[in-house]
């Protein structure tokens, strides 16, 4: 439960304030001892922590999940495996796990999804970055546009789009390779371009590196760039941009 639930609730006398007073000890972060859960982050930016999940010990990240879910009511969790989905799944069974972008969520019915993020891809190698950035918006409340294998190799796929780009607030460019997808798209588009590198490529891209190159070198105004393969970033960043928007 987030702080402004609280009170509304100690208002309306639906809670009791003993009650809100235990929730308010774990504020402004709860100390596990292995990890310090940041329970104000949503009152200091609008963002709930989010959890990265590779790389944690099962038991710390069966705990951290547990910790958020029964507080918040929802959480996400990103570059997730399977193994542990199903770690995580045998004590909130309401989890769910999308494999293509390793994206563990629980999030709360009918969240209203507003404004508009449109979300490109070179090829169909770089959907797995993609998703990430995708998912990341729309958990966070936004509407997104999945605009996917538009690359410059074919680049009568992308102006057919054009259209559908145009109405987005904010253009999320997912592309490995060259990385040349951020830069045309900010050459036809009005609104921000978030050029998001992918390590897809053969040797002499050199895991992402060549494309991370050619976006933080474009010669098209208007694009910030993340690092290679963060999917996330880019979708936390478009996020800001479309609640402006919409705002």
């Amino acid at each position: 439960m987030n702080i402004i639930d609280m009170l509304n609730k100690v208002k309306s006398g639906e809670m009791e304030i003993i009650e809100a007073e235990k929730l308010l000890k774990d504020l402004p972060y709860e100390d596990l001892g292995y990890a310090k859960l940041d329970h104000h982050r949503v009152l200091r930016s609008g963002f709930g922590e989010t959890v990265f999940c590779q790389g944690k010990p099962d038991p710390y990240l069966v705990e951290i999940y547990k910790r958020f879910y029964d507080r918040d009511g929802e959480v996400l969790g990103t570059r997730a495996s399977k193994e542990q989905f199903e770690l995580v799944r045998s004590i909130v069974p309401e989890v769910q796990y999308d494999p293509i972008s390793g994206i563990l969520k629980v999030e709360r019915p009918g969240k209203e999804k507003k404004g508009c993020i449109a979300v490109c891809t070179g090829g169909t190698a770089d959907i797995p970055v993609a998703e990430e950035a995708a998912q990341t918006a729309e958990y966070f409340g936004c509407y997104v546009d999945r605009i996917y294998d538009v690359g410059v190799a074919g680049i009568h796929r992308l102006l057919s789009q054009r259209e559908r780009i145009a109405k987005a607030n904010c253009i999320i460019a997912v592309a490995g390779m060259e990385g040349a997808l951020g830069t045309v798209i900010a050459g036809l588009a009005e609104s921000p371009v978030i050029a998001v590198p992918t390590s897809v490529g053969y040797g002499a891209s050199f895991h992402g590196l060549s494309a991370l190159l050619t976006m933080l070198n474009s010669c098209a105004n208007g694009i910030s760039v993340v690092n290679i393969d963060n999917g996330y970033g880019a979708g936390y960043l478009a996020t800001q941009i479309n609640r402006l928007a919409v705002k």
